[in-house]
């Protein structure tokens, strides 16, 4: 699959309902997908595939992601500028 199609689907799986969270996903792609690396793609795919009531917790700062990695590239998201 070439980088625009899948860009297209990501931008898609994106959409959680909650305009909070399509901001910071939508930021997240527009401005590091195409430079990330495979393993911090995994870690976006991961929370892409998390319940949006986490996500929405985890992104808000109302707790603590458990895992490691997604609770850093959490951080790095929430960081970037609007």
């Amino acid at each position: 699959m070439d980088e625009a199609t899948e860009l297209k689907k990501l931008r898609w799986r994106c959409r959680r309902g909650m305009r909070e969270l399509d901001q910071l996903f939508g930021r997240y792609l527009d401005r590091c997908w195409l430079q990330a690396l495979t393993d911090e793609r995994e870690v976006f795919l991961f929370l892409l595939e998390s319940e949006d009531d986490k996500l929405w917790r985890w992104f808000m700062g109302y707790e603590e992601c458990p895992h490691a990695a997604p609770a850093a590239l959490i951080a790095r998201i929430r960081a970037l500028p609007a």
